[in-house]
């Protein structure tokens, strides 16, 4: 028995040694066809590549997946990832078909298409005799002449939107972004160098969006904006190791980032390891002039002490880059506001100077001077920083940052009796209290940190950093640590337990975890902390000790209250408003007799009564004709609003009206006049005829600009589909996805109800898996891509569409193909939406198609999104085994079903048997079993067994970390056809109702 066993193990060994053996041989064999390069003799048609010399960068032709127009680009791609182009040479000028070359021609490469139209080129050189373009493994794309061994041009001095090391960084480089993630067209961001300075960067048009730090009087550039590594990578003259950084790469995305990236080999695998602007903050002058920019704050902007926004309902909306004014117009005082470590635009002039004072002196020559810096001794030098132009990029906090004197009036940061001592960028506004000679001692509670410009609040039970005042409202924001609050619903609740405010506290938590300062950003706030929004209460007259303590409160006078206190109490016509922190008149004084007011309040008394009667009736006429016209408008528009909502949608399925006279009410999509149909598809006529569907038979119709499209024509012969027709016409409107089949508008004539698709011009799935002509065109690598999109399609519909849709009649004939060969869902006539977070329901009329209905749904009415991954895992079944579940029984007789077929070879290890012979000799064993696995998981008897089609696309596209559970037994619900009437495209399916005798109560 160990001999024979032993014998086994050497066998198992010799096999994979041999499988490995030939896999090494045939990719010896391709690289040794593939070819690296152009000449004059041999041009690059669409659909051939180039493969640099270690098989490291493709070059070929390529388009934007989505999209019913063919757009042909040029471009250069990593041989592992095609997803990953990082350069292309027709950007802004795509080919429109597939005829596209380029070539050597005319001592210049060029791109052609077959009419000679010339789409992208090289400048045109001198007479050269022997021209070849040639693909580096650097993915530099070089036009040289070999005679003489000289570079005529190359790609990495015209780049697109990434750097790849061996680039030249200089003042004429520049990358440009792409339009959006499938265009590659020039987008609205830059990347370059400055010009003159050691700084770079990125434009969104004319506008700078970001800029990294550049030297200044001994400050150097911060590692965590701008690192060594990445210095030496654009910089590949510094770097003594150039293959660190082969496989990296820098790309200015189309959404503003420049984001560096890094391949983990070990993962196979890119990542970003560095991004930039990577927050608010980080975006250049965010908060505008004097505005500050805090990332450890959850309202991320707010004016420097003395100033003020320039816009206050912009800035309250949250639109910052307005910036702030000062509040007094005069800047030429000799007051400056202290604020330490702040990040600021580069200064407009330095000077050497002794010390701060003499810093100061430079500053106080110049009416001009906005600010000064002493940066103090560097390098055996001191420096002193000027700023003449308003301060930009503010942002506090900042680890290097500047200590910045900002030049204000003397009256907006001065200690006094009303307010406080301004404290780093925040004001301290009467009656809070830093200490016991400003503010009210009853809001003694903060403290401020000069040596960091940090405001403290000191609650009982601990100290908690202030990150914004707003004396408007009478409220401050402090952080606590999350662990502090453990929740917001729990905070909100007993955050005054938590801080140990008491009844006579002046203090009150109004609300937590968002400040309602402004326009909070949760991606500004500091990780591991939550807001708390407190108001304080409005103080009560305030304390003195002699009358001149009350010169700041008019119409007051020092002296004591009824408790014993002497506070500066309003004189005798006045009375104290803690809101607004004045005395104010009291009613009545208005300092005219009673006498004088008689006469006027005689004709008051008379006219205002009649006065009123004439404006009631007038007002009661006005609002009963606005009443009718608005319950008519109402009444046209009730339809069209109620669309807007989840719920409308479904309202709107639900009415029973659905007529000619209907049409543009509450519709996305165009109405079409029956004639122009008729035009369109020659009268119905049979040659225009595709197929049968369940509900209709489907035409092409073509318009007279040329456009094809899919007629799908709902007749009274047909005898059902009204309300298929109808579901058809309200969700897929709203639902927009690469893998979802496009309806284009819609048609009701009398009895005739009409829907218009894109067309495909492959038809469905099943004509090309199941019909024997056309199955050569269905290798493994599209059978794959097929499972794929659809996959991704209907996660749409169950997760991440506004609506949550489930489909109910998943099958082959279905799926239509695009001419990329790309799956479209269609046939939305038995979906249903389900509400909210709802994923299941039932019905009483269950409809479907033998062969794909789950057990549950087809014997208790019970349907849900598991429902449609039951189907997807008989649509795998069938892709990869080419064969219709509905006729296995005719082809082995030995098994129930294709289910039951799949499932005893899994059990017996044979699996592999199971795949479809004309799927090609490059099919990829590994992706087959991973599609057998997650069919077999999809078809299992339990619903709350099978996977949702999140983890299903995780599972196929392999980035699932943990390895795929084992299916259990299949649900073999799949019986013979009942009759051979057979209704879909490729009159394989019955369409069956079934009514079920379930009581309503279940």
């Amino acid at each position: 028995m160990r001999t024979s066993c032993r014998w086994s193990v050497l066998n198992t060994l010799s096999s994979i040694l041999s499988c490995y053996t030939i896999f090494i041989l045939f990719s010896a064999l391709q690289a040794c066809f593939a070819r690296d390069n152009i000449t004059i003799e041999s041009g690059l048609a669409d659909g051939q590549t180039l493969v640099s010399a270690g098989n490291r960068f493709q070059l070929g032709f390529f388009g934007p997946s989505r999209g019913s127009n063919v757009k042909r680009y040029v471009g250069i791609w990593y041989a592992s990832n095609s997803q990953i182009v990082v350069w292309v040479a027709n950007r802004d000028n795509p080919i429109l078909d597939r005829t596209g070359v380029l070539s050597i021609a005319n001592d210049q490469l060029k791109l052609s298409n077959e009419k000679g139209k010339i789409y992208w080129s090289t400048q045109r050189g001198a007479k050269r005799s022997k021209l070849v373009a040639k693909l580096n493994d650097t993915g530099n794309f070089i036009l040289l002449d070999e005679r003489l061994r000289v570079n005529l041009w190359e790609s990495f001095t015209e780049p697109t939107d990434t750097f790849l090391f061996g680039m030249k960084m200089d003042a004429k480089f520049l990358l440009t972004s792409w339009s959006s993630e499938e265009d590659p067209s020039s987008g609205n961001f830059i990347f370059k160098q400055d010009q003159g300075v050691e700084q770079l960067v990125v434009m969104e048009k004319s506008t700078v969006h970001w800029k990294s730090s550049r030297p200044d009087a001994g400050k150097i550039i911060k590692s965590d904006e701008l690192p060594t590594t990445i210095v030496n990578f654009l910089n590949f003259s510094q770097s003594n190791n150039p293959r660190v950084y082969q496989d990296k790469r820098m790309v200015m995305t189309f959404t503003g980032k420049l984001q560096y990236w890094d391949f983990d080999a070990d993962m196979n695998s890119w990542s970003s390891i560095w991004s930039e602007p990577n927050n608010n903050c980080s975006v250049f002058n965010f908060c505008g002039s004097f505005g500050t920019c805090n990332t450890n704050s959850g309202l991320p902007c707010k004016c420097l002490p003395g100033f003020q926004p320039k816009f206050m309902d912009k800035w309250k909306a949250g639109e910052f880059s307005d910036g702030c004014s000062r509040n007094h117009t005069s800047s030429c005082g000799n007051y400056f506001l202290s604020l330490k470590r702040m990040k600021v635009e580069n200064s407009d002039s330095s000077y050497e100077a002794k010390d701060e004072t003499d810093c100061r002196g430079e500053c106080l020559k110049n009416c001009q001077c906005q600010a000064y810096s002493f940066v103090g001794q560097r390098d055996y030098t001191t420096s002193c920083l000027i700023w003449s132009e308003d301060l930009k990029d503010l942002q506090e906090d900042e680890h290097d940052g500047y200590d910045l004197n900002i030049r204000v009036a003397l009256s907006d940061i001065e200690a006094s009796t009303r307010n406080c001592e301004t404290c780093g960028t925040n004001s301290v506004p009467y009656p809070l209290s830093t200490g016991p000679k400003c503010g009210d001692p009853m809001y003694f509670s903060f403290h401020c940190n000069n040596d960091t410009g940090k405001l403290s609040f000191m609650a009982p039970n601990g100290q908690y950093s202030v990150v914004a005042v707003n004396p408007d409202a009478r409220t401050f924001v402090i952080q606590m640590k999350a662990e502090e609050a453990n929740n917001c619903a729990a905070l909100h609740a007993s955050a005054s337990r938590i801080l140990q405010f008491n009844q006579s506290s002046p203090f009150n938590v109004t609300s937590s975890c968002s400040g309602e300062l402004g326009n909070l950003t949760s991606d500004s706030t500091l990780e591991g902390t939550v807001e708390v929004e407190i108001s304080w209460k409005p103080p009560l007259e305030p304390m003195c000790s002699s009358s001149a303590d009350c010169k700041d409160w008019p119409h007051s006078t020092c002296n004591e209250d009824k408790n014993g206190q002497r506070r500066c109490l309003c004189n005798s016509t006045y009375h104290w408003d803690g809101s607004v922190l004045n005395c104010t008149r009291e009613a009545g004084q208005l300092g005219e007799s009673s006498d004088k007011s008689k006469p006027l309040a005689l004709i008051l008394g008379i006219s205002l009564p009649i006065g009123t009667a004439f404006l009631c009736a007038a007002v009661s006429i006005y609002v009963w004709r606005e009443k009718v016209v608005k319950r008519r408008e109402k009444q046209r528009q009730a339809v069209l609003h109620m669309y807007d909502t989840e719920k409308g949608v479904k309202e709107l399925i639900d009415l029973t009206p659905f007529e000619e006279k209907d049409h543009g009410t509450g519709i996305d999509v165009p109405f079409f006049d029956f004639e122009s149909i008729l035009a369109a598809t020659n009268n119905f006529s049979e040659e225009n005829k595709l197929g049968k569907g369940g509900f209709g038979p489907v035409y092409m119709g073509k318009f007279p600009g040329g456009e094809e499209v899919a007629v799908k024509r709902l007749s009274s012969v047909s005898g059902q589909g009204l309300e298929e027709f109808k579901n058809e016409v309200v969700l897929i409107a709203k639902l927009q996805h690469r893998n979802l089949v496009r309806l284009l508008g819609y048609c009701i004539r009398g009895e005739e109800k009409i829907l218009l698709y894109e067309y495909m011009p492959n038809k469905s799935l099943d004509s090309l898996l199941f019909g024997e002509s056309s199955s050569q065109q269905l290798d493994w690598a599209t059978r794959f891509n097929i499972i794929l999109g659809i996959a991704r399609g209907l996660l749409y519909l169950h997760q991440d569409s506004r609506l949550r849709i489930i489909h109910r009649d998943l099958k082959t004939s279905n799926i239509l193909l695009d001419a990329e060969m790309n799956p479209k869902i269609s046939d939305f006539g038995l979906a249903r939406m389900i509400q909210g977070k709802q994923t299941e329901a039932n019905t009483l009329r269950v409809i479907g198609t033998y062969g794909y209905m789950a057990p549950e749904y087809a014997l208790d009415g019970l349907f849900s999104v598991k429902s449609d991954v039951f189907s997807f895992g008989i649509v795998v079944l069938e892709i990869i085994s080419g064969k219709r579940n509905m006729r296995f029984y005719q082809v082995k007789d030995d098994a129930p079903s294709l289910v039951g077929y799949g499932w005893r070879l899994w059990q017996e290890g044979k699996a592999l048997d199971f795949m479809d012979e004309r799927a090609g000799s490059n099919c990829n064993e590994s992706e087959f079993m991973r599609c057998v696995h997650v069919g077999l998981l999809c078809v299992q008897e339990d619903p709350s067994e099978r996977p949702t089609m999140g983890d299903i696309v995780l599972m196929l596209s392999g980035t699932q970390s943990s390895k795929l559970p084992i299916p259990k037994q299949p649900a073999y619900v799949i019986r013979r056809p009942l009759s051979a009437t057979a209704s879909s495209y490729s009159n394989a399916e019955t369409n069956t109702e079934i009514i079920s005798s379930i009581e309503e109560g279940r």
